[in-house]
């Protein structure tokens, strides 16, 4: 007979990999409604050079400034995703690689608080470190740590 925590842990930590992925999807899509329902109601996105709170605010942070006319190709890799269950929260750190239409753009990490709400699991917090972006990136300049 399977361990229920054990068959929980699996559950949660497989909808917690879904959430990652319909992050990135949507925006790479840029269907920014898409990845701002990724957020609990006071969720916060942080980022180089802006935040958001809730979806609204993330929508709006995410909204600003032009975007490149030469970004039309965009794709995040999302890796080594480790995931931290502890009841109705989780953490989870990954690195995260970005291609662009110019190539290898920009490369971090994804620092996340997550928890679960009637929706299913939304981010409370997730902070975006760059750790290297190219010089043809298409986009804005980033500070690097």
């Amino acid at each position: 007979m399977a361990d229920p925590s054990s068959e929980r842990l699996t559950a949660d930590r497989d909808a917690i990999r879904s959430l990652l992925a319909q992050y990135t999807y949507n925006g790479d899509r840029g269907r920014l409604s898409g990845l701002a329902a990724c957020f609990a109601a006071d969720g916060v996105l942080e980022f180089p050079g802006g935040a958001g709170t809730g979806p609204e605010g993330v929508t709006a942070a995410l909204s600003q400034g032009e975007a490149s006319p030469a970004r039309t190709f965009v794709r995040h890799h999302t890796t080594n995703p480790l995931i931290e269950v502890s009841g109705d929260t989780a953490t989870v750190r990954s690195y995260f690689s970005v291609v662009s239409d110019n190539g290898p753009d920009h490369a971090g990490t994804y620092d996340d608080r997550l928890v679960r709400t009637l929706e299913g699991w939304r981010f409370a917090h997730r902070r975006v470190r760059i750790d290297w972006q190219a010089e043809s990136s298409v986009f804005r300049k980033m500070p690097t740590r």
